[in-house]
């Protein structure tokens, strides 16, 4: 059976509904970033760009730098956007948009988020590069699929019992990086952490303004959180459903972190968009011996 057009929305030019994408706009090395202006600070590097657009919050820009067909694209902020992000550019490779049928012969993504985040621990400074080798889902969005055998029980269940997480919140995940892309991007100057996604920025990670907090010691908690090797490293606001949505649609994924703030120390980067800059080369010249 045909998706049916109001489940696979096409524009009238027959491109994805919210990337404004066809199947051809893409390569298989996507760059994940979250702010639109951060597009052109990577690509500006590139040797030539041959495709650009933007809907919304969702620029892409597709080019060569060195001999790699790199494409760029902002997610916008949070899992909501995520999930669409990830199940278009699934759409473009695995769905035939003229039959509406899903591909016999299924294609995999090069997925790598270079993003910037907050380290909870103080031995993980600011300006620091860190990759996220798991991730820890408390948003909750990727509970609407079926997730069986992409996570971690035994972990999440000593991170419940650690933090008496209520039974009325959605159950914690956590899964795994892309093992296959970080081997391309680790090095002695890089941390490697547990990176938390939260649901938005203010109650979900801890901030407080002036509405009070269902648990106001939950950051203290996820701080001191530790099992076997594992330790909760920083706090962002999309890994967790970049890896969950790349594991069940069969895309590789690689988080990649500026630290440009330490919640543990209150210290905050004095030029973020340097370490930003810098996370940007490191990944480029990575990228190209995919």
């Amino acid at each position: 059976m045909p998706i049916k057009d109001s489940e696979l929305i096409l524009n009238p030019d027959g491109s994805v509904y919210h990337l404004n994408l066809k199947p051809e706009d893409i390569s298989d090395t996507i760059i994940f970033v979250g702010d639109q202006d951060r597009v052109e600070k990577i690509t500006k590097h590139f040797d030539s760009i041959e495709f650009s657009t933007q809907k919304r919050e969702f620029k892409t820009q597709t080019g060569y730098y060195k001999d790699r067909r790199i494409t760029v694209i902002s997610t916008g902020i949070g899992p909501d956007n995520i999930d669409i992000v990830l199940n278009e550019l699934d759409a473009l490779v695995n769905i035939d948009l003229n039959t509406r049928q899903p591909k016999t012969e299924l294609s995999s993504l090069n997925i790598i988020r270079i993003g910037t985040s907050g380290s909870l621990q103080a031995d993980i400074p600011v300006d620091a590069f860190l990759i996220s080798t798991h991730a820890l889902d408390v948003n909750g969005m990727l509970h609407f699929y079926q997730i069986d055998g992409i996570s971690n029980p035994e972990i999440e269940d000593a991170f419940i019992a650690h933090t008496g997480w209520d039974k009325n919140k959605a159950r914690p995940i956590i899964i795994n990086n892309s093992k296959y892309l970080e081997k391309y991007f680790a090095s002695d100057i890089i941390f490697k952490g547990m990176t938390g996604t939260a649901g938005g920025f203010y109650g979900p990670q801890g901030r407080v303004l002036r509405l009070p907090l269902h648990d106001a010691n939950l950051n203290s908690k996820l701080d001191n959180f530790s099992y076997r090797d594992f330790r909760i490293t920083n706090f962002e606001m999309e890994t967790s459903v970049i890896y969950g949505l790349s594991k069940l649609l069969g895309h590789e994924a690689l988080s990649l972190n500026a630290i440009i703030a330490n919640r543990a120390t209150g210290d905050f980067s004095k030029d973020p968009k340097k370490t930003v800059e810098k996370l940007i080369l490191y990944a480029l010249e990575r990228i190209v011996n995919i």
